[in-house]
């Protein structure tokens, strides 16, 4: 009896044609195919500020969710902290800081963290219940500043293009009151904690106060009397990584998920024009 060579009906050389052909098939199929999104899988934690920045960060995570990031955002209510989780890997990312408080922790602490795409921007402000305008504020008034070197320096600054003091001569962003050269109304200036200083401004008479924080104590646009310029201003807030990541693709995807018009439209109804998108 001659051996039968076939199965199921076809020739053997048929049958190992066939084969090839499917096999060139599932590989153009698999070039063809769309690649997954690079941060298909991915998860990351994202240290933020409580508060109105919660309501930011929900409309981001449902952003980043459509790329395949998966946020968790970790609330922090002490602005030591949110660098502090980033260095130690508590945290991937975080989004609460400028430059100049960033530069001082770096000196401070060391840490390895770099900037990779901005947020928005709060310009400082001086606040009062008591005056009008600035020209009010009478001889030994008593002025709140926050108390962090980066903030101090920033709230002094805008004191000094108001006229109410003077500062040394070549200080930088980091002025403190050891900088005032020139006090001709006998300002006291009190330095307080950056969350104290608009919940304080009744027993002040005026106190230059973070965007932020004077939206948290109730503060109005109304009682802000003189405000830092917006052009050219270096306290815009961004999103920091470790410096070994700041290349990484999920990074990437991280910003553009903050950076577009729906997590724009949330940062806008939250803030009420008192902060700005920066980027």
């Amino acid at each position: 009896m001659t051996k039968n060579n076939n199965l199921h009906g076809f020739p053997l050389s048929r049958r190992a044609a066939l084969a090839a052909v499917a096999v060139s098939a599932a590989t153009l199929f698999a070039f063809a195919a769309p690649a997954p999104s690079f941060a298909a899988d991915k998860s990351i934690k994202v240290g933020i500020m409580a508060g109105e920045e919660e309501d930011i960060w929900r409309v981001v995570t449902s952003e980043a969710a459509k790329k395949g990031l998966k946020i968790e955002t970790v609330i922090f209510n002490d602005y030591t902290q949110p660098n502090e989780a980033l260095e130690r890997g508590e945290v991937d990312a975080n989004a609460f800081q400028h430059q100049p408080y960033l530069d001082n922790q770096i000196k401070q602490h060391g840490y390895h963290i770099t900037r990779v795409g901005y947020t928005g921007v709060w310009p400082i402000g001086l606040y009062t219940k008591k005056y009008k305008s600035v020209a009010e504020i009478p001889e030994g008034a008593v002025i709140g500043v926050p108390n962090d070197p980066s903030n101090e320096g920033r709230a002094l600054r805008v004191l000094q293009s108001e006229g109410l003091i003077k500062l040394k001569d070549g200080t930088g962003i980091l002025a403190t009151v050891a900088d005032v050269t020139d006090n001709p109304k006998k300002i006291d200036i009190k330095e307080l904690d950056a969350g104290i200083v608009g919940r304080s401004i009744d027993d002040l008479d005026a106190g230059v106060v973070n965007t932020d924080w004077a939206l948290k104590s109730g503060l109005s646009p109304a009682e802000r009397i003189a405000q830092e310029p917006i052009a050219d201003n270096p306290y815009r807030n961004f999103i920091a990584v470790k410096d070994d990541n700041k290349d990484a693709e999920w990074v990437k995807t991280l910003v553009s998920s903050y950076q577009n018009d729906t997590v724009k439209a949330e940062f806008d109804k939250v803030y009420k024009g008192t902060g700005l998108s920066a980027y």
